[in-house]
């Protein structure tokens, strides 16, 4: 670990950055989109796709703190931090970082947008809830399910198949939403899971399902994407109402 590398970590601005993706890991731990002590957060380093924070291996997101966060390389390797780095992170963020340019990438099974990924359609339909509308044309499909991401070229071939959109339904698998900053993407992974919800609960019913057209939905998109100051109030009531954890009581419970 380089003395360079340290006093990045240390900056203000990634210090920011450390305690927004800690939050984010927080929430989704409060909102039940985590799942066990898998998947994974990360950001970009501003400017840089080869340098990337993340959430460190074997701790449950809702005890995560700005100094659990740890700073990788494209490689895995970690530049500062105390803890590890699960390897399915580094070949899946690594390689959508590096390819799609996208700053933030949260990667999650959460239940209901899992669920439609086991479905023939394997996504969200965007024409049906207004939360659902606000994904229209934003959404991927893999549906080539290929075990676990274990290596480079799994990773890619995930990025790959993102195809310049910043959801990504992965069948049988999860979703990946990425973004810009982490209080937009948090905002887009939460309304997607209610959005998946809704529309698993309509379809438990068994009756006709009722769609708005395509250019009405589009419509509602542009509207949510074109004033984004909800998702920066989401975020900063999640920050008053989810306060980090004491760093003593974590260590405790991680040397447990």
């Amino acid at each position: 670990m380089s003395t360079s590398h340290d006093a990045i970590y240390a900056s203000p601005a990634i210090r920011r950055l450390r305690e927004d993706l800690a939050l984010a890991l927080r929430a989704a731990a409060h909102h039940g989109l985590s799942e066990g002590v898998c998947n994974h957060f990360s950001v970009a380093l501003p400017g840089e796709q080869e340098q990337f924070l993340i959430n460190p291996r074997g701790l449950h997101w809702s005890e995560v703190a700005a100094d659990d966060i740890v700073l990788i390389d494209a490689d895995g390797n970690v530049l500062a931090g105390r803890h590890r780095v699960e390897p399915t992170a580094l070949f899946i963020h690594g390689a959508v970082h590096r390819i799609t340019g996208h700053a933030v990438v949260l990667h999650c099974h959460m239940p209901y947008a899992t669920a439609l990924t086991l479905t023939t359609d394997r996504a969200l339909d965007p024409t049906l809830s207004q939360n659902a509308m606000r994904y229209m044309h934003r959404i991927a499909i893999d549906a080539d399910y290929n075990g676990l991401a274990l290596g480079t070229e799994e990773g890619e071939r995930i990025a790959h198949a993102m195809a310049g959109k910043d959801v990504a339904f992965l069948g049988n698998h999860g979703v990946v939403v990425a973004g810009g900053t982490i209080a937009h993407a948090y905002d887009d992974l939460y309304y997607l899971e209610r959005a998946c919800l809704h529309q698993v609960i309509a379809q438990s019913t068994g009756r006709p399902l009722a769609p708005v057209n395509e250019k009405l939905a589009a419509q509602v998109a542009a509207q949510i994407q074109g004033e984004r100051e909800q998702s920066d109030l989401f975020f900063e009531a999640l920050r008053r109402l989810l306060p980090a954890p004491a760093s003593s009581s974590r260590t405790q419970r991680a040397a447990a």
